[in-house]
């Protein structure tokens, strides 16, 4: 159990709002993905720690910034789930504003529906609407000065959005590992960004059936060296658990240890030059037992008291 502060340093987004939101029955995109992430939180005690983050009041600007009016349009229409989607981003947004402001060192941002796979197609895209990192990066650097901002994203499924957005970019470093032949089909490790954006974007293909020392192993051999000498102001992760072991979307055999030890790792790159400022954003994971376990894991690291 986590010791208890009189102060906490860490924040979490969460409202019931986002359960709202339902594709379809049956749906693995479920709101039971939260549901069973809230009762973790709370019968662990892990909930207590951290301070309650509320969605800004209008996400719509940050929005903007990354998506056209176009896309936002079509979004806003659809009943519910745009108001949602929409909340998911603002969600994203009060965590920056909070950590980027010193109010905290960083923070979790437990929304749905994900992101990472959000183009301008105006419609769904891989469970997800709008792009919430990428919104959280532009945000960041437009509202708080944030230079550098990298992107670490451990979800199974490659976040092919967020790499389009800021493939000619040397502002964000965007890392991902990943099933390559797994939807959406891209993350190819060749690519690896264009112009200015060149030596900015890593891709890793785990392959099939992926372990605790593959991931791992892919941090040492192809990121962290460049994440250290990039000095990020800002760390991001695209935290998807469909990665972790017995997802029903994913045949990744990864434990909660490895998901502790990049979250440790990801905050040590946060103390390079950034003060240990991170956010991250909740994107796939779709058995919520499972769900449930690789939070709390990602969770119990946040807390933890820098070396």
């Amino acid at each position: 159990m986590v010791k208890p502060m009189a102060k906490p340093s860490s924040g979490l987004v969460f409202s019931e709002a986002y359960l709202d939101h339902v594709i379809d029955t049956g749906h693995p995109e479920s709101p039971e993905r939260l549901r069973a992430v809230a009762r973790r939180l709370r019968e662990s005690g892990l909930s207590d720690h951290f301070a309650s983050l509320t969605p800004i009041a209008d996400p719509y600007p940050a929005l903007a910034a990354v998506h056209s009016p176009a896309h936002i349009a079509c979004v806003r229409n659809i009943p519910v789930t745009g108001g949602v989607a929409a909340l998911a981003a603002a969600g994203a947004l009060a965590a920056v504003d909070a950590v980027c402001r010193g109010e905290m060192r960083n923070a979790f941002c437990a929304v749905r529906p994900p992101g990472h796979h959000a183009h301008d197609s105006g419609a769904e895209e891989g469970f997800c609407y709008y792009n919430n990192v990428a919104v959280a990066a532009r945000h960041a650097q437009r509202a708080h000065g944030c230079g550098k901002v990298l992107i670490i994203d451990w979800d199974y499924h490659h976040g092919n959005a967020t790499e389009e957005c800021f493939y000619s970019d040397p502002s964000v470093l965007f890392f991902s590992t990943h099933r390559w032949k797994a939807y959406p089909g891209t993350g190819d490790p060749s690519r690896r960004g264009e112009g200015q954006g060149e030596g900015f974007t890593i891709n890793v293909d785990l392959g099939p059936a992926a372990t605790d020392k593959a991931i791992l192993d892919a941090w040492d051999r192809e990121f962290l060296a460049a994440a250290q000498a990039f000095r990020p102001d800002l760390v991001l992760i695209s935290a998807g658990f469909d990665s972790r072991k017995d997802d029903w979307l994913g045949d990744f055999r990864i434990g909660d240890d490895a998901f502790r030890r990049m979250t440790r790792m990801a905050m040590g790159l946060a103390d390079i030059a950034g003060g240990g400022k991170l956010v991250s954003l909740l994107e796939g994971g779709y058995n919520p037992d499972g769900l449930a376990l690789g939070v709390s894991a990602h969770l119990e690291e946040l807390l933890a008291t820098p070396a």
